[in-house]
């Protein structure tokens, strides 16, 4: 923790009491914690629930670590909140890994298929990198390759994974994970040191988006 974000907390401390600095709504601060972006990304709102926007890699080792916290965090505010997935597109294997997520859409399997891609990659250690290994990696999960070939380089999932890499640029990435908040909010483990208080940062910036 730099010394100027140290010290700005000290005067906080007698008012926080029992509260864990994590769940301090005061102790997140912009520019530290998370960040507003100069080009809001479009939000959907449906059923005045407020859009999470994750952005992953199925390569990255720390959006494999975040994967099973914010999918239980969903869960406890599923209720004002839709979380969407979006494949970040940086050069390399990035763009099959994308396809394949877009092809899981599209084929109606991405609960079959995501987390277990992670845990293949990282826990299973398989090179799952191009066409043919995607295929059979979906294969091995009830999906004919021959329907996942068509798909996976098909002219809809072509669009969503330019639209995947303009965001991407859009948010300045250099790197993943990253949550967008109501589309004008931007937090990440990078940024606030840690994955469980990300998920802290993440309540606060949903309530600070409902006004």
């Amino acid at each position: 923790m730099q010394r100027r974000r140290f010290l700005s907390l000290l005067p906080l401390l007698p008012m926080l009491g029992g509260v864990p600095l994590a769940r301090a709504g005061a102790a997140f601060e912009e520019g530290f914690d998370y960040r507003r972006l100069r080009q809001p990304l479009p939000a959907v709102r449906e059923g005045g629930r407020i859009e999470v926007l994750d952005l992953f890699w199925y390569g990255c080792s720390h959006c494999h670590q975040l994967e099973p916290l914010l999918a239980a965090w969903q869960e406890r505010r599923r209720k004002d909140v839709t979380l969407r997935h979006l494949p970040a597109v940086l050069g390399g294997n990035w763009s099959d890994h994308a396809r394949a997520y877009f092809a899981a859409e599209a084929l109606g399997v991405v609960e079959r298929i995501h987390r277990p891609l992670f845990e293949a990659i990282h826990v299973k250690q398989q090179r799952l990198d191009g066409e043919d290994a995607l295929a059979g990696f979906f294969a091995a999960r009830g999906v004919p390759a021959d329907e996942f070939r068509k798909v996976f380089r098909s002219f809809a999932v072509e669009g969503m994974l330019r639209q995947a890499a303009e965001t991407t640029r859009r948010l300045g990435l250099d790197g993943v994970p990253a949550l967008v908040v109501g589309g004008t909010w931007l937090t990440s483990p990078e940024l606030t040191g840690t994955r469980e208080r990300t998920l802290a940062v993440l309540d606060f910036l949903v309530d600070r988006a409902r006004g």
